[in-house]
């Protein structure tokens, strides 16, 4: 047989195969839809309501009327219109969730890599402080750190709780970067006198890029779940603002718990929906990423 008739050999790089395995993962699927519906519920339907949580005045007369045709929602206790509430709680939730998963990320990113590849004294310091870090009580000082921090920006308390989420996978990058430093394309780099920054951005990082993106798509859900959990205990977003976390804090207190449910359902159920749509994507990247997933192979 010719070369010319030798049938061709289609060349599928890396990246096509675990786009293909992503898309045909049924959890991308599922968790990509409900990311886009609540992403359209937080930042589309806003211009659609009449109400504003910001322009919303004492209504009594219109306390804790259950889920209607004019609220759908409901209303709370003094007649706030709850969706208006839901919806601004949704936003400032999903920017701290992606801007917390981002920031802990790339921080841990950075520092294992770092540590990995230098070694020595580097290393030992960088590993104390990560074993430092691991052994304090992080929600309590974050709580006691957020109230310094109200009414400045939600990015603060964003990147404050990833100051305290990126140890772990800072140890699994580092030990990566071990593994990855003695490699002949990074010695070769080395010996052509290629800057340790160049290596570590180039060769180092992009050998750890699966990790990475997994690792942010799941501290997205963590992330979301840290503010909620301040935030119901008083110590992340404060009143005036809403949250999710402080709508079920006063949605579950009292006879309210019981007698007014739509208070607490309706936004802890935006919670579970929020975190659910990250950890089906960040599932369905790791499986797509791990070659020994069969899960979104071709059968």
């Amino acid at each position: 047989m010719s070369a010319a008739t030798l049938p061709a050999v289609r060349n599928t790089s890396r990246f096509a195969l675990v786009r293909r395995r992503f898309l045909r993962h049924p959890l991308a699927l599922v968790g990509g839809v409900m990311l886009v519906i609540l992403l359209l519920i937080a930042y589309v339907l806003p211009l659609l309501l009449p109400y504003r949580p910001a322009d919303l005045d004492p209504d009594l007369a219109q306390s804790l009327v259950g889920p209607n045709p004019r609220h759908w929602f409901g209303t709370d206790q003094i007649g706030h219109d709850l969706l208006a509430q839901c919806v601004s709680g949704l936003q400032k939730s999903l920017l701290i969730g992606f801007v917390a998963a981002l920031a802990s990320t790339g921080i841990a990113a950075l520092v294992g890599s770092i540590a990995g590849y230098f070694g020595g004294w580097s290393d030992r310091v960088i590993t104390v402080v990560i074993d430092l870090l691991l052994v304090l009580p992080s929600f309590l000082i974050v709580a006691i750190i957020s109230p310094a921090i109200q009414g400045v920006s939600f990015v603060l308390l964003a990147l404050v709780i990833a100051a305290f989420n990126w140890m772990i996978t800072a140890r699994v990058v580092r030990g990566l970067a071990i593994a990855l430093r003695d490699r002949e394309y990074v010695e070769s780099a080395r010996y052509m006198g290629v800057g340790a920054d160049t290596i570590i951005r180039t060769h180092l990082l992009p050998n750890m890029a699966s990790l990475l993106i997994v690792d942010a798509t799941l501290n997205v859900g963590g992330a979301i779940l840290a503010e909620t959990g301040l935030s119901y205990f008083g110590f992340g977003i404060q009143a005036p603002d809403v949250s999710l976390g402080t709508l079920i804090a006063v949605g579950t207190s009292g006879p309210s718990l019981t007698s007014s449910p739509w208070l607490w359902l309706f936004p802890g159920a935006l919670i579970v929906a929020t975190v659910l749509s990250v950890n089906f994507l960040g599932d369905a990247m790791r499986d797509a990423i791990d070659a020994n997933s069969t899960r979104g192979a071709r059968r």
